[in-house]
């Protein structure tokens, strides 16, 4: 039986972000061929406070987090190829004005602008479109049924077109490289290219699963709303979706600790989708993956600890045999 863990990731530009209990790695393979491993320490915010650790409030709380460390772990990756040739009027701009908070700042603008245009293509749009029913039915079910058709048939053409970009295809063999590097940690084999490519790029607790049950939770969710005028409903959308977030953040924590027949069948679609976001790794992007997993694995940085110890004293042991000798 596997066990269980709450380590997850992503995958960034030619390496992949870790998270662990008390830490982040992020390992990246530079353009010489080596790793560059930058840990640092990190308790999620819902670990620091009783009231966010709540079962649905933690969910809302995460989605923050992990959007804001994604942007960074993306910025960071990125420093390892950007030509200071080509650097950006605007980079220049932020650097001179803002300095040391330049970063900062530039993570702020591009979690904002990530959420606007999450919040247009997969609630305001899909709104938008389902009122080409209304003269067809009166029903409000039928309607947001309807809706959510049309924000699954988005998301679904999103992730495929995407997954056909050349560049992409790289970050989606990374994904797949997290994937098998956290398999072969929760079956407890030493962690290796050799022992991780056995395992599966398709994991439960994956944040694809996650995006596809949020759809799925919104049509539930907005059901309950009825069918109000167009801008009350665009207003509804964007005020639930931490309430939706919330909810389906606690449906994909039970599906990654749950081995249930009903938690197979609620996973599926998600590993099926997985299909897309995912890519096959090859040995040097498992090096990546394991090299960033290693970093913030507390049980596995003391079992090596731990074995470090055993071999510094058996050699003084044999040191000490040396000079009786």
């Amino acid at each position: 039986m596997p066990k269980k863990t709450s380590i997850g990731g992503q995958a960034v530009i030619e390496g992949v972000m870790m998270r662990g209990p008390k830490k982040i790695a992020i390992a990246v393979r530079k353009e010489d061929g080596s790793i560059e491993v930058d840990v640092k320490d990190s308790i999620p915010f819902s670990k620091r406070n009783k009231f966010l650790s709540l079962p649905f409030i933690r969910g809302i709380v995460a989605l923050f987090d992990s959007l804001i460390i994604g942007i960074k772990s993306l910025n960071f990756s990125a420093s390892f190829y950007e030509d200071e040739e080509e650097e950006t009027k605007f980079d220049k701009y932020m650097k001179e004005k803002f300095k040391d908070k330049a970063d900062n700042i530039t993570t702020g603008f591009s979690f904002i602008i990530s959420l606007i245009l999450a919040t247009v293509l997969f609630f305001i749009i899909p709104t938008l479109g389902a009122n080409l029913i209304k003269r067809y039915t009166e029903s409000a079910f039928i309607k947001n049924l309807f809706e959510g058709a049309i924000r699954i048939i988005i998301f679904l053409l999103y992730i495929y077109f995407i997954s056909k970009i050349e560049d992409i295809k790289r970050v989606l063999e990374y994904h797949g490289a997290e994937h098998k590097s956290i398999f072969c940690y929760e079956n407890e084999l030493p962690l290796t290219p050799e022992n991780a490519k056995q395992f599966t790029t398709l994991h439960p607790r994956c944040g694809t699963n996650f995006l596809f049950i949020v759809m799925f939770v919104s049509i539930i969710v907005f059901s309950f709303f009825g069918w109000p005028n167009i801008t009350q409903r665009i207003i509804s959308r964007i005020l639930l979706l931490p309430v939706i977030s919330g909810i389906s953040y606690e449906i994909i924590r039970w599906l990654g600790y749950s081995d249930s027949a009903v938690a197979k069948v609620l996973s599926y679609p998600g590993l099926m989708l997985q299909k897309l976001t995912t890519r096959e790794p090859d040995e040097s992007q498992l090096e990546v993956g394991i090299a960033a997993l290693k970093a913030v694995a507390d049980d596995y940085i003391m079992e090596e600890n731990r074995e470090t110890a055993v071999i510094n004293n058996e050699k003084s042991k044999d040191d000490l045999k040396n000079e009786n000798i």
